[in-house]
């Protein structure tokens, strides 16, 4: 005999957790993850950082609205703080001087400020003041703690009346008398309404319930970290990246995390990392800093995965009008988390987007699956 839920939810990651949470007490919801602990894929592997200059227009109003609840999460949320200031500064050399320029000159919202070299110098003394030409200083950015936020996430959804089951994989998904029918080695389980926030997953999920996919790319974003050096006190140092985004870093941990910003193209997968990306990385850094690396200590991928227009998708699918997208979150699903899970509640409840969420200038249609430019 099958579970009977409201709607079920496929993924346990960030989006999935948090969408649990603002819908359990309006409905009977269920979190099916195919992994035996959620989070194992893109938001265990996050860079972990909250900027509003971070994304296109949609995702920097969303990620606008998700700042009162990092500030201050519902009670019971988590014991720990959320945010930790950590400003970030994008440099150029000579040759690309004019982009942090450009930067500027394109900030509708009066995040950025310019810099000269010798105070760029002065927040990130590891800079190499014969590279850097040029700089930009964003203010408003923090490093999240994405454990506690997910792990907050799933209590407060189970304290809420959701249910998580994980291990349910070898799914297999199908649709009679208007409901829907999950079999997983878990379980079955059925539900009114399918919510689809399987990340890189995302399209394949979508051929398992027979709806069009809406060409969701996963990309691998390479990463590692690499030991504080003897000679800087790294703690205070900002997240430093590269104008056109070739490279970051930044500390964390006690360490340096080291990325070359790459996106490459993937099918979904548990992704590993590429050494020809490593070394990029260690290339690029050692050309920019001061730094040389000796030692990796730790190195991984993660997969972000993208909408074409580069927009989270959160709605209801145009042809098929029980099944909810909450997909293409990128490289911006934690930051953007709270308001997301919000607008997509409302969403799929069918009430108003929350007036802070439209306050910011987010649209329904700017979310919808429905859009021009999706689908394949």
């Amino acid at each position: 005999m099958s579970a009977q839920f409201d709607v079920i939810i496929l993924g346990a990651g960030m989006a999935g957790a948090s969408l649990a949470s603002e819908l359990a007490p309006k409905r009977s919801v269920l979190v099916l993850e195919m992994e035996d602990h959620p989070g194992h894929h893109s938001t265990g592997r996050s860079a972990a950082m909250f900027f509003e200059s971070y994304g296109n227009p949609t995702v920097r109003a969303l990620t606008r609205a998700s700042r009162s609840f990092f500030e201050h999460p519902p009670e019971g949320f988590t014991d720990i703080s959320l945010m930790t200031p950590r400003s970030a500064i994008f440099v150029a050399d000579a040759p690309r001087a004019s982009h942090c320029a450009d930067m500027i000159a394109d900030d509708a919202e009066g995040v950025f400020q310019p810099m000269s070299r010798d105070e760029a110098l002065a927040l990130c003394p590891a800079l190499r003041s014969d590279w850097v030409a040029s700089a930009v200083l964003d203010n408003t950015g923090h490093d999240l703690d994405v454990s506690a936020i997910h792990q907050g996430y799933l209590r407060l959804g189970r304290r809420r009346g959701g249910t998580l089951v994980t291990s349910a994989s070898d799914m297999m998904i199908d649709r009679n008398g208007g409901r829907w029918r999950v079999v997983t080695r878990a379980g079955t389980f059925e539900s009114r309404t399918l919510v689809n926030a399987a990340g890189a997953w995302a399209d394949q999920v979508a051929h398992m319930a027979q709806v069009l996919p809406l060409g969701i790319q996963p990309m691998r974003r390479t990463a590692m970290m690499l030991p504080a050096p003897d000679d800087y006190d790294i703690k205070g140092w900002p997240l430093v990246v590269d104008v056109d985004e070739e490279f970051y870093f930044k500390p964390d941990a006690g360490q340096i995390l080291l990325s070359p910003a790459n996106e490459d193209p993937m099918d979904p997968c548990d992704v590993a990392p590429d050494e020809m990306d490593i070394a990029i990385a260690v290339d690029r850094l050692e050309t920019a800093t001061n730094l040389k690396v000796r030692k990796i200590n730790r190195r991984w991928a993660g997969l972000r995965s993208f909408a074409p227009d580069r927009s989270p998708v959160a709605g209801f699918d145009p042809r098929v009008g029980d099944f909810f997208w909450l997909a293409g979150q990128g490289g911006y699903g934690i930051q953007m988390a709270p308001g997301l899970a919000r607008a997509a509640a409302s969403l799929l409840t069918h009430e108003p987007l929350p007036e802070d969420i439209k306050a910011e200038g987010v649209t329904a249609a700017d979310l919808s699956p429905g859009r021009p430019g999706l689908g394949v």
